[in-house]
C-alpha cells in the first residue's frame, strides 16, 4: 500500500470513528447529518446519501472529485454540493461537518437573528475558533441555492447557520471542524440556557484582542 493509500485508509478510519462519537453522544440522529474532509489526492471524502453516522464503514464513504464527479463508494449525499462550494471558495477548508445537533438547530429557527453574526459574543471560545457566524436563509435540503449562498460567504468565514436547518463548520481537519461544531453547539445551548436574563456581552476592545 503506498503513502497516499495509507492516509486516506486512516483519514477513512478517522471519519468512521468521528462520526460514530457524534451519533453515541446525541449530536447526530437517524440519518440526519453529514460530513467530508480533502484526501491527500485532492479528492473528496463523504458520507454516502441516508447513512446513519452511527454505523458508517470505511470502505463505503462516498470518493467525488472537486468537480462533483461521483468516483467509488456508496452515493454521495446530495448536500454534498454545498460542502464542494466551501472547499472551492476557502482553501484553508479541509474538512466540513454539517449535523441537525438540537441547540444549535434550535438557534438557527429563531426569528430576529442577525444574519451577519447569528452569536453576539459573551464568551471568547466562538470567537477564537470561528468568527462570526453567519446565517443563509432557507432553502429546502438539497436546493442548490444553499451552495451559492455558502460560495459567497466561505471567504471570510467557517461557521455557519442554515435557516431552520442546522450548523455547517469547516476546519483545518475533520477533528479541527468536529471540535468548531462542538463549540458552536455548546455556546447554542447556552443561549437557551441564558434565556431572557441580562447577558454581560464581550465588549468590541475584548473581541478585537482574541481576534488578534
Amino acid at each position: 500500500m503506498n503513502t497516499f493509500a495509507k492516509e486516506e485508509q486512516s483519514l477513512r478510519e478517522e471519519m468512521v470513528r468521528i462520526a460514530a462519537s457524534f451519533f453515541q453522544r446525541g449530536y447526530a440522529t437517524g440519518s440526519a447529518g453529514n460530513l467530508s474532509l480533502l484526501l491527500p489526492d485532492g479528492n473528496l471524502l463523504a458520507t454516502p446519501t441516508g447513512s446513519c453516522l452511527g454505523n458508517l464503514q470505511a470502505e463505503q464513504l462516498s470518493k467525488v472529485t472537486l468537480q462533483g464527479e461521483w468516483l467509488s463508494g456508496d452515493k454521495p449525499s446530495k448536500e454534498v454540493k454545498f460542502h464542494l462550494a466551501l472547499y472551492r471558495h476557502n482553501p484553508a477548508c479541509k474538512a466540513v461537518v454539517h449535523l441537525h445537533s438540537a441547540w444549535s438547530t434550535a438557534l438557527s429557527c429563531l426569528e430576529g437573528l442577525d444574519t451577519d453574526n447569528a452569536i453576539r459574543p459573551f464568551t471568547p471560545y466562538v470567537v477564537m475558533r470561528m468568527g462570526d457566524v453567519p446565517v443563509i436563509p432557507y432553502y429546502r435540503p438539497g436546493d442548490e441555492r444553499i451552495a451559492t449562498e455558502l460560495a459567497a460567504r466561505a471567504a471570510e468565514h467557517s461557521a455557519f447557520l442554515l435557516a431552520n436547518h442546522g450548523p455547517v463548520v469547516c476546519g483545518s481537519s475533520l477533528q479541527e471542524a468536529a471540535n468548531n461544531l462542538e463549540e458552536l453547539e455548546e455556546t447554542a445551548k447556552l443561549i437557551f440556557i441564558l434565556g431572557d436574563r441580562p447577558i454581560r456581552y464581550l465588549t468590541a476592545e475584548e473581541i478585537a484582542v482574541l481576534r488578534r
